[in-house]
């Protein structure tokens, strides 16, 4: 990847497959996810650099699981991000080094979550993870980046788009002529105002200030170890992310526009919380490269990109609501402990302290915290969406696998029998949870997810006693269109390493009837394959999602 910034080429016009405009986490991972595809990309950025304040902290179990399947070394990103036994917690306190009135988990970071994704949640400074995606870029011939270079405009013509985009340092303008132009610009896109698309959402509760702060809080929170620190004095009235409880926090609190900002403060516009912007774009890209790059090298119709909109607006719109109804929560919570919508500071904690000391209000208190657990754990966001649902998930935090159309392939820890099927990916590495033993990390290597190969459909068939497993004329006819299909049969290619898993498969799919799961190259399911079902179907379905009928 080249990095050119204003040492731009005196040519008045480029061609490229795809532009990108962002150099944020989004737009580098597209980029790199499409290098993989072996589809080439330009990335404009319009900053010279990047912020270095830590802004966005988790990587949910589903952004890693992508990261995985690209080749991304996810056991070298946790290396990078806060240790779990120091992101563990959200405490609700009266100050850093006061009281603690609650104590929640934060996220999903029990050994337990494994059976539900190969990757435990991580935090990690966007920063950090935007230098770990840029690193790998840098060995991407395929991949230009041109820092300092802003988006101005974009017109659909027969053949192409093509942008005009600015140097802003010498104002001068040139065109970029590509088949695809993707908007990674953030809540404020230009794209988005050029094609006149709406942001839609509701307005934030609150103006806050963001004060990226270095110091050692370790003594000062003492066993009060957490990821987020809810400082509930009025005074305050924000939290804490302790990225590196050792050196590296950012205090985010309640800013009043009426009052002159100070200098070196950067106050913005702040949505509740819950973690879910970040983890949305990398899921929004995931979703639309394989999209491109099948479009691209022509085994795919236009028709296919259609449906990006369709499958990931109501992702967003409920992960939209979710974090609207954080808001309403804590702002709840803030309600019962007396501080909120009291105008003076010292009266307001006063009411704090008395409710927290009042053994009488102790239920209520618990009560509270208990309903902000949504707000800390997401788990049916992050893995349970399903493609062409339209319902909102009854509770964030209770995840369940599914086996429909357009659900997230299940995740359980398989084997390989045969050497020759297992994919070309590392191991993973579990160590990081404490409570597994040398013999428990060795079980858990290798995921179903790894079965899908991200330039393919995947078909995970059963056996049945008597009968040749099904696929291989699958395979062949989809061959001739330029089709990849890999196929895995269990008991064959692959073998699943714990019971549960291998009960949950075979009562919803039916593998010891030769039932199976067609999956998309995104690790989605495209179809559930009981016995009864033809493999033309299949082949039909298949042609079907990529535009082809």
């Amino acid at each position: 990847m080249g990095s050119l910034g204003s040492n731009i080429a005196e040519s008045q016009e480029l061609d490229v497959a795809v532009l990108i405009v962002g150099g944020g986490p989004a737009g580098l991972l597209l980029a790199y996810l499409l290098s993989k595809l072996d589809v080439p990309s330009l990335i404009i950025e319009k900053y010279p650099q990047r912020l270095a304040a830590p802004k966005a902290h988790a990587l949910s179990p589903r952004s890693l699981e992508i990261c995985r399947q690209f080749g991304l070394d996810t056991r070298a990103l946790r290396r990078l991000g806060t240790p779990r036994d120091d992101a563990y917690w959200v405490n609700f306190i009266t100050n850093l080094g006061g009281e603690r009135i609650g104590v929640l988990p934060y996220e999903r970071m029990d050994a337990e979550v494994l059976d539900d994704t190969p990757e435990m949640i991580h935090n990690i400074p966007q920063p950090d993870f935007e230098d770990f995606i840029a690193t790998a870029l840098a060995q991407t011939p395929s991949v230009e980046l041109r820092k300092g270079v802003g988006f101005v405009s974009c017109q659909q013509t027969d053949a192409a788009v093509v942008t005009t985009v600015e140097e802003r340092l010498s104002r001068r303008r040139y065109n970029v002529r590509s088949a695809y132009v993707v908007g990674c610009d953030g809540a404020k896109s230009a794209v988005r105002e050029a094609l006149g698309i709406v942001c839609e959402g509701e307005d934030s509760y609150e103006t806050m200030m963001t004060i990226h702060f270095r110091a050692d809080i370790r003594s000062v929170v003492g066993a009060n170890v957490g990821m987020l620190h809810w400082i509930l004095d009025p005074a305050v009235s924000g939290f804490v992310i302790a990225y590196d409880l050792s050196g590296n926090q950012v205090l985010i609190h309640n800013f009043d526009t009426l009052k002159p900002k100070r200098a070196g403060d950067a106050a913005h516009s702040f949505p509740p919380t819950g973690g879910l912007g970040l983890n949305t774009g990398i899921a929004d890209v995931h979703n639309l490269s394989h999209k491109i790059a099948a479009a691209h090298h022509g085994w795919a119709g236009t028709a296919l990109l259609d449906s990006y909109g369709a499958e990931r607006r109501h992702v967003a719109e409920v992960c939209a609501k979710q974090s609207s109804k954080n808001g309403v929560q804590i702002f709840s919570f803030l309600k019962m402990l007396g501080t909120a919508g009291t105008a003076d500071v010292d009266e307001a904690r006063v009411k704090l302290l008395s409710t927290i000391h009042d053994p009488g209000k102790q239920k209520d208190i618990s009560r509270e915290v208990e309903a902000q657990r949504e707000h800390f754990d997401n788990l049916e966001l992050h893995i349970g969406y399903v493609y062409g649902r339209q319902e909102t998930p009854p509770h964030a935090s209770h995840y369940r696998p599914k086996f429909c159309t357009g659900a997230r392939l299940p995740h359980a820890f398989v084997s390989f029998p045969r050497a020759i099927k297992k994919p070309n990916l590392p191991a993973l590495d579990v160590s990081y949870v404490k409570e597994f033993d040398e013999a428990e990390c060795a079980d858990r290597q290798f995921s179903t997810l790894d079965l899908c190969a991200p330039d393919a459909f995947t078909l995970l068939v059963g056996t049945c006693e008597g009968k040749v497993h099904r696929g291989e004329a699958l395979r062949r006819q989809l061959g001739e269109k330029g089709v990849l299909l890999n196929v895995y049969v269990v008991g064959v290619d692959v073998a699943f390493v714990h019971q549960k898993h291998r009960s949950l498969f075979e009562s919803e799919v039916g593998l010891s009837e030769g039932g199976g799961l067609l999956i998309r190259p995104d690790q989605h399911i495209l179809l559930p394959l009981p016995p009864a079902v033809s493999d033309e179907h299949a082949r039909l379905q298949v042609l079907t999602y990529l535009g082809l009928l």
